[in-house]
């Protein structure tokens, strides 16, 4: 299991006030780069403004829920998520022997 990846048991409430915070920061930021062409460009002193109106509050909101995914539906309705099985089963793959070929003839070698 991945470190970033909370245990399941572990029952981890963000700050509320922060989270409003930063859900606040995200979409006023999202409405100014879609509102304002000023806002999707570049300034000398910040760098590209989208990652810092949008980017940068997405990934801070992201980080204080401890990195979490969100989980996918199950294409069948209420099955439960199998995890998917990521080596096969049995020993590693052996390299097989170099077939033996007919002696081929030699070319002469220059100097």
């Amino acid at each position: 299991m991945p470190k970033l990846v909370p245990r399941k048991d572990a029952a981890v409430t963000a700050d509320p006030q922060l989270e409003r915070t930063l859900r606040l920061l995200l979409l006023t930021g999202l409405a100014l780069v879609l509102l304002l062409p000023a806002a999707r460009g570049q300034s000398d002193w910040l760098g590209w403004l989208p990652m810092w109106l949008v980017g940068m509050p997405a990934v801070a909101l992201w980080s204080l829920h401890r990195f979490r995914l969100p989980l996918r539906k199950a294409a069948s309705g209420n099955e439960t998520l199998q995890p998917s099985r990521r080596r096969r089963p049995g020993a590693q793959a052996r390299r097989r022997a170099i077939p033996v070929l007919p002696v081929l003839k030699r070319l002469p070698r220059a100097a």
